[in-house]
Parts: structure tokens; sequence; C-alpha cells
């Protein structure tokens, strides 16, 4: 089974990179958002545009993404519920959610939510750079030769 792209897409700074990498691999990508964006027309990448409401998109491409596939997304549930189906999972700056880095995360996520709750100041993430566009241009690249393994 070819291996698929899943942009979770609405605030994905990286989507011409996955495009780019997709197009060199022949790789089909789905585009998934909860309102339209500008996508190619292009045959290998398909605009999905789900309904609004939380997790929608989420379950759409966790609905779908198995072992082989690559799913791009800061989401770290839809990250943890990608890896329990096989499939990798990136975040925008490179960096790869692995099975032995998704607990923390989660752990993280929720301590971060419960600071908010009760009115604590919390600080996004840092600026996205030329720098993370590299990372994860080669993060991409190696996570495609590795599914493309997987689907030998």
């Amino acid at each position: 089974m070819p291996t698929t792209l899943y942009i979770d897409a609405d605030a994905c700074p990286v989507k011409e990179e996955v495009y780019r990498v997709a197009r060199r691999y022949g790789l089909k990508v789905f585009v998934v958002s909860n309102a339209w964006i500008n996508v190619p027309r292009e045959p290998m990448i398909e605009q999905v545009v789900v309904d609004a409401g939380p997790d929608v998109a989420d379950d759409w491409i966790a609905e779908r993404a198995v072992t082989g596939d690559i799913v791009v997304t800061a989401d770290i549930p839809l990250a943890d519920r990608c890896l329990k189906s096989g499939a990798q999972a990136l975040k925008s700056n490179g960096q790869p959610f692995t099975p032995d880095s998704i607990g923390s995360a989660l752990a993280g996520r929720m301590v971060g939510e419960h600071l908010r709750s009760i009115g604590v100041a919390t600080s996004g993430p840092p600026p996205f750079s030329n720098a993370d566009r590299s990372r994860f241009l080669q993060a991409l690249d190696t996570a495609v030769v590795r599914a493309r393994k997987v689907n030998l």
C-alpha cells in the first residue's frame, strides 16, 4: 500500500514543503481543514473540507491514517491517535512524535491546559523560523524513506 501524507492544515506553515516532497516521491496528499484553503490543482493533492467543530478534522485524519502513512500536525492528541494506528506523525518544525515521546507530550499538554484554566499565563510556541522549515524538510524526507520501507 503506498504512503499517504495527511496535513492537519488549518494552521500548518509547511504545506508547500509537503507538496514539494510529495511530488518528488509521487505521493498522495490530503489537505484537511475546517475551511477552504488554496491548494495546488494537481491529481495527487486533494483538499478535504470537513464540518466545523472540535476535532472533526482530527477525526477524519485519524480514521484513515495507517501504518506507512505520515501525518503533519501540531495536535498532540491527533499525533497519539495516528501513532497508535501505526502512522508516523511530524510537527511542522520537523520534530517527530514517537511512541517514546508522546506520553510526555500529552502530559505537558494537560499541565498547560490546567495552568491556563486557573488563570496562569503561558507562552505559546516560539516563532516559526527558516531553520524549522529546513529541519521539517529533512524530517519529512526521512519519514518518507522509512514509510516506503514499511510499505515494501
